[in-house]
């Protein structure tokens, strides 16, 4: 083989250099990759774990008492009174 013989491939172009895009055309559908999996079962998990936190929230609203106000110290009940300028009484 000669150094100035051309070499001719007219079958076997690179897919970068293809017009017409046969690449694609040849590709078959063989179901979901690996990537497609994990998209869905992420999202699936994602999705019930919402719903879940939505229906125990809603659950909880419906079903539990309200809570209890703490009482108010009297300290609190002195300091209230004189800032809005009510005396104690005693004093």
């Amino acid at each position: 083989m000669d150094m100035d013989d051309p070499i001719i491939f007219t079958d076997k172009i690179p897919p970068s250099f293809d017009p017409t895009g046969t690449l694609f055309k040849n590709a078959e559908a063989n179901g979901f990759n690996a990537r497609s999996i994990v998209l869905l079962i992420v999202s699936g998990l994602l999705l019930i774990f919402l719903v879940g936190n939505y229906a125990l929230y809603t659950y909880a609203q419906k079903s539990l008492p309200p809570r209890k106000k703490k009482p108010v110290s009297m300290k609190k009940l002195r300091k209230e009174k004189l800032k809005h300028g009510v005396s104690a009484p005693g004093e």
